[in-house]
């Protein structure tokens, strides 16, 4: 036999399952991993900084853009952290608005990991199942923001407007006959709660479908059991939260241990897994969409039972309505005091998490009294799963490596901040 000689390897950052601009430089020994080291900075957006720059309200849509596939939960994030440091409340209704659309988010987010980790690991069809549904819940996003994905939706005191009356349609087009547009429209009739009602009805079917696809395919399980395993003594350790951690068997939850907006009022289970692998993380996710079905079910019926205001009434923080925007002197200059200046946060810092769909998304802000804030730290939880890659790997294949990364569910924008 020739000798198995060890050389080093770059994994990405130009390569389909690296999610982004991952570059991982690999020592091999064959087809064998020795280690493995992430290299991060090719992205760095200094968003953290950028933040420094600008009043507390016009960071909102930065967040966005940190784990761009959920949007919404890291916009919750940094808002909650301004209501700390302002001591304000939401009204309940904003605050059951909130709920409803962190889960649209985790589901958004999981099905985004589970067609690309179907993708990555060689199931081509989940990938097309699973943007199907997606689709949908992104029309929910541009029905309530007017964007598809960057909605800037949460604002320190609320949301940015109600619910709307009326679903966006599908208009007849060279591409769609009127039969065609019929069918597709059928859901759309009514309000975004109508529209959002539908959708959980056959969620959980959908759910079935991607379960059939994958979860007791041998080619499947043959890729991801008994691979990347991470013990619940030393998930902890590293740092690790949300599914990642779940998946190792501990039952740490935000949503139960420390309930933010309207949790702690809900019904839901939180999944937990046994071995600790990549089967265990994936069969943790694929629960979580069920879960998050229930509580955006029960969203909705205290929703359309609840009218009320989704802001509070206070124009130092939140703007008044276009019309008395134009008819009153007064309301004019808040208007534009608001969106030049923004409003000074008293003196004081604040930390405030959430469960995101990867983990712990939490916001560190220290504020010196002025209309920015002195110092913004971001506690991203991919970046605590990244720094575990090459503990992970050690040992497996490289064709594993192509599996953590799906498992660890990485998306660049919140790891290079």
């Amino acid at each position: 036999m020739g000798d198995i000689r060890s050389y080093t390897m770059n994994f990405g950052p130009q390569h389909p399952a690296a999610h982004g601009v991952l570059r991982l430089v690999l020592e091999m020994e064959g087809e064998t991993i020795r280690r493995a080291d992430p290299h991060v900075g090719l992205l760095h957006r200094a968003t953290e900084k950028l933040a420094e720059s600008k009043p507390f309200n016009q960071s909102i849509g930065y967040m966005d853009r940190l784990d761009y596939v959920s949007m919404m939960c890291n916009e919750h994030g940094y808002v909650l952290a301004i209501e700390k440091l302002l001591g304000i409340a939401p009204p309940k209704r904003a605050q059951y608005i909130r709920t409803m659309f962190d889960e649209v988010t985790r589901i958004l987010n999981h099905l985004m990991w589970l067609g690309a980790h179907g993708l990555d690991v060689g199931a081509m069809t989940a990938f097309l199942y699973c943007f199907r549904e997606r689709e949908d819940l992104m029309d929910c996003y541009e029905a309530v923001s007017g964007a598809r994905m960057h909605a800037t939706y949460y604002r320190p005191g609320g949301v940015y407007r109600d619910l709307p009356d009326r679903m966006p349609q599908y208009e007849e087009s060279r591409f769609r006959s009127e039969k065609d547009m019929k069918v597709l429209n059928e859901a759309r009739q009514g309000s975004l709660l109508d529209f959002l009602e539908d959708f959980c009805a056959r969620f959980p079917g959908c759910v079935d479908e991607y379960e059939t696809l994958l979860t007791e395919n041998r080619i499947w399980k043959q890729r991801l059991v008994g691979i990347g395993v991470v013990s619940p003594e030393r998930a902890l350790e590293l740092g690790f939260t949300g599914p990642m951690l779940r998946g190792s068997g501990v039952e740490w939850d935000l949503r139960r241990t420390q309930p933010y907006e309207v949790y702690d009022e809900l019904d839901f289970e939180i999944p937990v897994g046994t071995n600790g692998d990549c089967y265990d993380r994936y069969l943790v996710r694929v629960e979580e969409m069920r879960q998050s079905n229930r509580i955006i079910k029960q969203c909705i019926d205290w929703l359309r039972k609840n009218p009320g205001p989704v802001m509070v009434d206070d124009h130092k923080i939140a703007p008044p309505t276009r019309e008395e925007m134009k008819d009153d002197m007064e309301s004019l200059i808040h208007h534009f005091k608001l969106f030049t200046e923004g409003y000074c946060v008293p003196a004081g810092e604040a930390y405030a998490a959430i469960e995101a769909p990867k983990g712990e998304f939490g916001v560190y802000l220290i504020s010196d009294g002025a209309n920015k804030p002195y110092r913004v730290k971001v506690r991203a939880p991919g970046f605590a799963h990244l720094a575990a890659m090459d503990e992970m790997a050690r040992g497996h294949m490289l064709a594993d490596v192509v599996a953590l990364i799906g498992t660890q569910d990485i998306v660049f924008g919140e790891i290079d901040r």
